[in-house]
Formats: C-alpha cells, sequence, structure tokens
C-alpha cells in the first residue's frame, strides 16, 4: 500500500525467545513533535501478530486481534483510523501493544506455534495535514523503542498473565519535556526487520469486512465457591471472549482463570474434555485456556485481556482473597461485528432454543475466521463452512466475511488444486511438514468449500463476481478431485475386480478422507487405507456439477461442458458402485442416503423410494437419526422434499441420544461436536461445533417456508424470486421468520386457526414470489404485505 511506502517493518527488541506460549506482549512507542493540531490524520497499520494502537494514552478504535487471520505470506489486512482528534500541538507519543496472536503463536489441533514466522513485528504510518495545507508523516523506523510491558504472557490459545504491578500508564503518554523514556520502564532501540517476508509490500490489502469487537457483555447467572480460595461463575451461555474482572485483591494477590464448558463432579472447572494429543508420539496436550493476574493493590485496575480468546461458560477463579461480586465479573462475547439478517421463531419453545443454541454456536465460532471450535483447535476447518454457510446466510450477513476467507482458501490452494484442511493454512500453498495436516489436506467434503461456499454466497447475495472471483480456484479443486479418481483405485476394490469397470474413471475412491465423520456409535478413524468411495465420489459429482452452472452463468459454455461430463460421469459411477434394485444401496446408512437425495445421485424415479428407506432407517434407530459431520444439515430437508415430511418433524423433534433436542435436556447452550457430548459426569469433546446446527436452516426454508431454488439463474439468485411454503405439522400451532435481503425483508408468518390457515407475507420490491398452496399449486405474489386464510 502507498500509505505505507516510507514505514518500516520494526521488531521489538527481544535478546531471547522466551518459547510458545510464555512469550510477552511488546509496548512499543515514538514520541514526535507537531507545530500545530493537524485538521486531518489517519493512521495505517497492520502487524506479524496482535496488535493495539494507542495514541497520547487514548486506544485507537475499538476493533480487536488486528489484523485479523489472513494467509499472511500472500495476503496482510492494514487497518486505518481517524486520530485527528487524538493528536495536539507540541509533543505526541504513538504506542502498541504487540502480541504473537495468530502469527507465531499456538494454533490447531497439536498446538504448532511459528506458524507464519518466529518474529512479531509492526508497521504503521501515520499522515497529518495541517490547517495551511503542509502535510507530514511519522512511520515505523529505527527512531522506536520497545519493551517488555506488564502483559508478562500472551498467546490466543494458551491465555495471557497481566502483572499490575509492572503497568506503568506513561508508556503511551508524551512527557512535558519531549523525553523518549516513559516512567521507570527501560526501553530499547527496535531492531528493522529483514528479509523477502518483510520486502513483499503486494501482500499487503485494506481491511476486508467487518471486524471482530466485543459485542456485549454477560452477567454472572450463578456464582459458587466449591472450596477455600476458589470462585466458580457459571455465565450461562456458551461464548468466545474473554472475561472482565474488578477486585483483584491485595497488592500481589494472583489470580488464576481456568476458562472450560463443563464442570466436573466437584463443581470445578474441567477442561480434559478439550484436551488435544500430538499426532506423533500420542501425548497429551495441555487445553490451555489459562489466564493470570497479579494486582498491584490498586481499585482502578480491571482485568481485561485483549490478546487472547477463550471458548467457555463457565471460568473458575484460583487464588480467590476477597470473591468478586456479581456486579464486578462479566463475561466478554467476541467475535466478529456481524449484521444480523434473520429472525425465527413457533409455538414449540424447545424448537427456538434450538434455534438460539445454533445462532450462539455461529458467533462462538465467527472471531474473524469461520472455525471450528473456539476452543481446542480455532482453526477454519474448511468442512465446517461449508455444512454451515447456508444456514449462517439465514441469520446474518456473511457476505464480506467469507469472501475474505475464500480469498485466503484460493491463497492457500497447493499447486495441484487440492485445498487444505484448514484455511488460513500455517503451511500455506503447500507442504507443512506436519503429518496429519499434509495427509488430510485435499479431503471430500472439506476441499469442496473452495467450490460449495462461493454457490452459496451466490445463492443468497446474487452476485456473480463472486462466482467469477472463485471459479479459477473452484475448478482447480474439481480437477485435482477428478485427477484422482481417474488416476487411482482403492486396492481393495482392485483385489476385487482386477479389470476396472468404465464408470471407475470418475470413482473417487483413493486417497485420504474423513468420509461423514462422527455418526454415531462409529469411531472416528482418519485412516487413509479407509474406503470413502461412496462420500467421495458424491462431493465429486456436486461440485463438478456446480462449477459447470458457475462457468454457465458467467457465459463460458465450452467449460461448462467439460465440468458437465464429469459431474455425469461422477453420478453414474456412485449409481453403478452402489446403488441396487428399489434404490437400496450397497453401503447403507442414512447418511449416504441423505447425499444422494441432497445431491441428486438417485435416479428421479428412485428419489421417493430411497427417502423412504431413509425413514425405514429412521424408524429402525428408535425414530432418531444416525448422520455425522456431513450430512446432518441436509437430512431434514432430504426428507421433507421427498415425501417424508413426517419423519422430518418426528426426527426434529425426538430426544434422547442422538438428537438436537436431547443436547438441550442435557444442559446445552451451543451445538456440541459429539451428539452424546455430555452423558452425566462425562464429557466428549467440544460443546461448541456449529456443524450439526446447520439443520437449523430448516427452520426457515420449510417450517416457515421461505426458500429459494438451490440453483437460481440470476434473475432469481439473492431472493431476487421467493416461494413461500410453509410446512405445517409436527405439532406447531404458529411458525413466523424473517431475513432481510439485499432488496429488503422477506417474511413469513403462520397460525393454525381451527381448521384454517393464516398467513402473512412480505416480499420486498423488486421481487417476486409465489405461495405454494396445500394441494402444491402455486399462487403468484407481487411485492408489499399480504395476508391469505387457507383451508388446511
Amino acid at each position: 500500500m502507498e500509505s505505507l511506502a516510507d514505514a518500516r517493518w520494526i521488531e521489538p527488541f527481544e535478546p531471547q525467545d522466551p518459547g510458545a506460549g510464555l512469550r510477552p506482549a511488546y509496548l512499543l512507542r515514538r514520541s514526535f513533535v507537531l507545530t500545530e493540531a493537524p485538521t486531518q490524520a489517519r493512521v495505517d497499520a497492520t502487524a506479524h501478530g496482535v496488535y493495539e494502537l494507542f495514541v497520547n494514552g487514548q486506544r485507537v478504535g475499538d476493533e480487536e486481534l488486528a489484523p485479523g487471520f489472513t494467509a499472511y505470506r500472500t495476503r496482510l489486512q492494514v487497518q486505518s483510523w481517524d486520530i485527528a482528534g487524538l493528536l495536539r500541538p507540541g509533543h505526541n507519543v504513538i504506542g502498541a501493544i504487540l502480541s504473537d496472536g495468530w502469527f507465531r503463536g499456538r494454533h490447531g489441533f497439536v498446538r504448532h506455534a511459528d506458524g507464519f514466522g518466529a518474529r512479531t513485528a509492526l508497521l504503521a504510518a501515520v499522515h497529518v495535514t495541517f490547517p495551511r495545507g503542509e502535510t507530514g508523516t511519522i512511520v515505523t523506523d529505527a527512531d522506536w523503542q520497545s519493551t517488555p510491558g506488564h502483559i508478562t504472557r500472551a498467546d490466543l490459545m494458551d491465555g495471557q498473565t497481566v502483572d499490575f504491578r509492572l503497568y506503568d500508564a506513561s508508556w503511551c503518554m508524551a512527557e512535558p519535556e519531549g523525553e523518549t523514556q516513559a516512567g521507570a520502564l527501560i526501553w530499547h532501540p527496535v531492531a528493522l526487520g529483514e528479509g523477502a517476508l518483510y520486502d513483499d509490500r503486494r501482500r499487503l490489502v485494506p481491511n476486508e469486512g467487518p471486524r471482530p469487537r466485543r459485542i456485549e457483555t454477560l452477567a454472572p447467572a450463578a456464582i459458587a465457591a466449591p472450596r477455600p480460595g476458589t470462585v466458580v461463575v457459571d455465565f450461562g451461555q456458551n461464548i468466545n471472549g474473554w472475561v472482565r474482572l474488578e477486585r483483584l485483591g491485595p497488592a500481589g494477590t494472583r489470580l488464576t482463570l481456568t476458562h472450560g464448558e463443563a464442570l466436573d463432579a466437584a463443581g470445578l472447572v474441567t477442561t480434559d474434555h478439550l484436551r488435544a494429543f500430538d499426532f506423533a508420539t500420542g501425548a497429551v496436550l495441555p487445553a490451555g485456556q489459562v489466564d493470570e493476574v497479579i494486582s498491584a493493590g490498586r481499585q482502578s485496575d480491571v482485568f481485561e485481556p485483549r490478546h487472547t480468546t477463550h471458548g467457555f461458560r463457565y471460568v473458575q477463579l484460583d487464588g480467590v482473597v476477597e470473591a468478586p461480586s456479581a456486579d464486578e465479573i462479566r463475561a466478554v462475547v467476541v467475535h466478529t461485528d456481524l449484521r444480523r439478517v434473520g429472525t425465527f421463531a413457533c409455538s414449540d419453545a424447545q424448537l427456538n432454543a434450538f434455534h438460539d443454541a445454533a445462532v450462539w454456536s455461529f458467533r462462538g465460532n465467527a472471531c474473524d475466521i469461520p472455525t471450528d471450535c473456539p476452543q481446542r483447535e480455532r482453526s477454519g476447518f474448511t468442512g465446517d463452512w461449508q455444512v454451515f454457510v447456508a444456514a449462517a446466510a439465514l441469520v446474518y450477513d456473511v457476505r464480506a466475511f467469507s469472501e475474505k476467507w475464500l480469498r485466503d482458501l484460493a491463497a492457500d490452494q497447493w499447486a495441484d488444486g487440492r485445498v487444505p484442511t484448514i484455511v488460513p493454512n500455517p503451511g500455506g500453498d503447500r507442504p507443512s511438514g506436519h503429518a496429519f495436516e499434509d495427509m488430510s489436506a485435499g479431503s471430500a467434503g472439506w476441499g469442496d468449500a473452495a467450490v460449495l461456499v462461493p454457490w452459496e454466497l451466490w445463492r443468497s447475495y446474487g452476485d456473480i463476481e463472486i462466482l467469477a472471483r472463485q471459479l479459477p480456484s473452484m475448478r482447480r479443486w474439481v480437477d485435482y478431485a477428478a485427477g484422482c479418481a481417474a488416476s487411482a483405485r482403492h486396492p481393495e476394490r482392485a483385489a476385487r475386480r482386477p479389470h476396472p469397470s468404465d464408470h471407475e474413471q470418475y470413482l473417487w475412491d483413493s486417497g485420504f478422507h474423513f468420509g461423514e465423520w462422527l455418526e454415531p456409535g462409529v469411531e472416528p478413524n482418519p485412516d487413509p487405507t479407509v474406503d470413502h468411495g461412496i462420500v467421495a465420489t458424491a462431493f465429486l459429482h456436486r461440485s463438478a456439477h456446480l462449477v459447470a452452472r458457475a462457468a454457465a452463468l458467467l457465459g463460458d459454455a465450452a467449460t461448462a461442458a467439460h465440468y458437465d461430463a464429469i459431474a455425469e460421469g461422477a453420478r453414474q459411477a456412485w449409481r453403478a458402485e452402489y446403488v441396487r434394485a428399489h434404490a437400496r444401496l450397497t453401503e447403507e446408512s442414512q447418511a449416504n442416503y441423505v447425499r444422494g437425495l441432497a445431491f441428486g445421485l438417485f435416479p428421479e424415479r428412485q428419489a421417493r423410494e430411497a427417502a423412504a428407506r431413509l425413514a425405514q432407517l429412521i424408524a429402525e434407530n428408535g425414530g432418531r437419526l444416525a448422520t455425522g459431520f456431513l450430512s446432518t444439515g441436509q437430512l431434514l430437508q432430504a426428507l421433507a422434499d421427498n415425501g417424508q415430511e413426517r419423519t422430518a418433524f418426528e426426527v426434529l423433534r425426538s430426544r434422547g441420544v442422538p438428537s438436537w433436542l436431547g443436547m438441550l435436556e442435557r444442559g446445552a447452550t451451543t451445538i456440541w461436536e459429539w451428539w452424546d457430548g455430555v452423558d452425566g459426569d462425562t464429557v466428549r469433546g467440544s460443546l461448541n461445533h456449529y456443524s450439526k446446527g446447520a439443520a437449523m436452516s430448516f427452520l426457515y426454508t420449510h417450517i416457515a417456508g421461505i426458500r429459494m431454488r438451490a440453483e437460481p439463474t440470476p434473475l432469481e439468485a439473492g431472493y431476487r424470486r421467493v416461494t413461500i411454503a410453509p410446512l405445517v405439522g409436527g405439532g406447531l400451532t404458529w411458525a413466523s421468520a424473517s431475513v432481510e435481503t439485499e432488496h429488503g425483508l422477506v417474511s413469513s408468518a403462520w397460525r393454525l386457526e381451527g381448521d384454517t390457515l393464516r398467513l402473512e407475507v412480505e416480499i420486498p420490491p423488486g421481487c417476486t414470489a409465489e405461495i405454494r398452496l396445500p394441494d402444491g399449486s402455486p399462487r403468484p405474489l407481487r411485492p408489499g404485505q399480504h395476508t391469505l386464510t387457507l383451508p388446511v
């Protein structure tokens, strides 16, 4: 960026690296003199690490965790703020607090550090304009100084330690005589950053989309003292963020704050279920999420750690001398400041609670990137977002949030077209040297995010530029998958059938795949020798089909025909290999039937037979689902759209394990990773994994009935054309939903009144709509508000 052309990257003075998880946040500062107050002043800044900026002791902006998480080697966001009101004639000071953040802090399941580099650094420029038009610039350069500060430990996963005895409020204040030394702190010259990454200014990009902020605070729901010196606070809701704490105790008091999602039998916070392991050694790793604060005895000190985040409902305070009151402790909810666009409510309080849990689960996993969970990995797992993005778009405006992430996906895509399992990927666009991360890159259902996410954004927002920008990445992924299918066979299939059938050139049965993942009663088996062909071939068809549709929308008929051929080849391969008479599958599972129906893999004449068999499998499972990670969000629609509406409602409202309402019965406030995440005193896996909450979309599209075509034309996408088709049943007596679209509000609300259905609909200007009546016949609707009374 031109505004930073004269600035130099500066590194804090760090003669010895304390090691991952133990590194402090560094203070950096520079004083400067202004002859008069500027009429305009802007600061542009970014960092390798997480930074906060200050001018004359005042924090700049209200964003958190800047510069955010991107594919730093290719794309690094620059933040800009107006600071004219913070500058004054005479001596001024600009300063920053800089910590490891995502750049060199711990990250991912095995908590690797130094993923993007071994040193933190700051880049900044202040541009001022004076009343008579003169201009001036203050940049990061060798005149800056640094020192370790009061934040003696800062890591996004491990936590943060603040020693208020070391805090010097004057660190970023201008001395009357313009001294460059602040208080009792010992300052050192910064080092100038050298090397290819520093030299590459092409990677600097303006900030894209909304930023993480402190969204709201939660008061304690309960406070307990399970043992002397220990206080456990229940905030009543699982969140992402941190704790703000007053009353820190007498000078020298050391409080330890352990954050978690569950309590053990003794009423203490447990994080055992969040502990990951090293794939190479099998060693169990710490869960992290531990903050510390050491009091200076000042009543004015407030602990609020802004260089870490935690996924938690409970916090345990150890070392308590003076227990905080309910007014002195708060949970601070931190996530990207997304605009709310959707609402849902119905006559069943439990379904409303499920909706709220799914929304909270997304909020807990929307901290600058879409993550899998806010505690154990905190990574941008591709599979999670492709599963959930359509549901998220019904509740929040996720367009810019997702587009930013897709740019990182394209940047991190490997040369052969495969997509890494997590984005942004510390390994970048090539193998990282970490065995599991490298092995899992290119898994079906995860890599397909390269295609499925931009397609869902096109459907929801109707901007063809999303497809135009992402089409090269989409094509590269499908080319990789199709190449895998054509070039290799699973060894067991090759042994059974030494001469491959013609359809096998489109049968993707080789390489590593997660498969359906976390089906009830099926232990996860991340083994590249397992044959997941029935899953991978289905996704090859789906992604190739959507690439063809995208190319057609963009006017590229030749490309569309090429990928249509791949899509049809994969569909025929799936049918030849896995479908038998009466729509029976050779590998029967609820998930495989759901996927076949959702992706149009069954012959049309067999779709209802397949749905009936799916319903039978559900009945044999006690009326409960048995789907896992990839297909749970498609289950209810697959049933309802193929003549099994009653079963869809039965599954939605079922209880026990596995079920959504069963989670709520056992205290869930967010969606769990495992269906049996809590069983008495036993806790398993993350309790904030939104993927299974993707079924929330059924509440909007079917119960309230706000629908779009799965493959819209440019005149239909982005809710330009809407079908209102509420699904009345399941014992519900009323339901309502609304979505604030690019064109205005779409809403549908129905209520049973005796033997009639009262339906209220709003369609925004410039859109067309139709109501699908209970007998299946359509009725056109103009924009505006409509009230209809229909026979049931």
